[in-house]
């Protein structure tokens, strides 16, 4: 009796074994497999819905270990050098993933060289219809390479001044002192000039230039003139500002009044306010601002020519 028992239960498990084998093993494996293939220069590729999976997961597991690498990087950077690493770290990004899907498709058994070969055919014809696209996606990667423009840089571009605060694979984008954003295509910062104010140091030097009239006491300029930026918040203190004797104009006495500032991107707001400082400072100790005067000669030529009375004839 035992011994039949023990024969159903093995015949029991066989059949169980077989069912999961069979049906829901052979149905998972099946879907796993199920997909569509290609040819690419007479070579077969076949995307299976278990390669897509693959990609997928390696794609997400991707994404969190660069995550935890950029907050751990992150967490032991100053607030400024922050910025600076997470814009470089975005296009090292994209090359990790290219990376990572690469190296799973070919785990897979898909022959990556075939993909290559076809992708670099590809991106030729693209190139020729976007070349544009190409060029900004080149110069952002340019930026990041040869470090000449970092979140948080102060640049002139086109007459306008803008601080840098995201720099992406095709634009950069930069906010003006008027609060208005400037989207940037990357190939300009490769094919124009552009002035960065703040890559060396974040100090720049500024100027004022103002005129006074001739006859007045240029020393007494020099120290009125030095006596304003004493006073002037934002100006530094090391550096010492300085005034120059630039040239004698047409109608006054030209200085300019050199200074640091620490904040290029509010120099507008420093210069108005030490203006202010300059009239009110001039006015208390009289020295004139003059404005532009031109003497005129009028000359009256003599009269060579005799004045004749006209008669009627009678």
């Amino acid at each position: 009796m035992a011994q039949i028992l023990s024969m159903q239960d093995q015949t029991t498990k066989e059949k169980v074994t077989e069912v999961i084998e069979q049906d829901i093993w052979g149905l998972i494996k099946e879907f796993w497999n199920a997909g569509f293939s290609y040819t690419i220069s007479n070579e077969e590729v076949k995307i299976t819905v278990g390669l897509i999976v693959l990609v997928v997961l390696a794609f997400l597991l991707t994404s969190v270990v660069l995550r935890v690498i950029r907050s751990f990087i992150t967490s032991k950077l100053l607030e400024e050098d922050k910025l600076k690493f997470i814009s470089v770290f975005k296009f090292i990004k994209y090359f990790v993933y290219l990376t990572v899907i690469l190296i799973t498709l070919s785990s897979a058994g898909v022959d990556v060289t075939i993909l290559l070969t076809a992708s670099a055919a590809l991106f030729v014809g693209l190139g020729l219809a976007l070349q544009e696209l190409f060029q900004d996606v080149i110069g952002g990667i340019f930026i990041i390479l040869d470090k000449s423009l970092l979140v948080g840089d102060v640049i002139e571009l086109e007459g306008r001044v803008a601080r840098v605060f995201e720099i992406k694979l095709r634009t950069t984008r930069a906010l003006t002192r008027d609060d208005k954003v400037m989207i940037i295509p990357n190939h300009k910062f490769i094919s124009d000039t552009v002035y960065n104010y703040t890559q060396n140091h974040k100090t720049t030097r500024e100027a004022v230039k103002v005129g006074v009239s001739y006859g007045s006491d240029i020393e007494k300029v020099r120290e009125v003139l030095l006596e304003c930026t004493r006073e002037q918040k934002g100006i530094l203190k090391k550096p010492e500002p300085f005034v120059l004797f630039e040239d004698f104009g047409d109608s006054a006495l030209l200085f300019g009044l050199h200074f640091y500032i620490s904040d290029s991107f509010v120099d507008p707001k420093v210069k108005s306010e030490l203006r202010f400082k300059i009239n009110h400072k001039f006015r208390l100790n009289n020295i004139t601002i003059p404005f532009p005067q031109r003497d005129v000669h009028m000359f009256y030529p003599r009269e060579t020519g005799s004045n004749e009375e006209l008669t009627d004839d009678a």
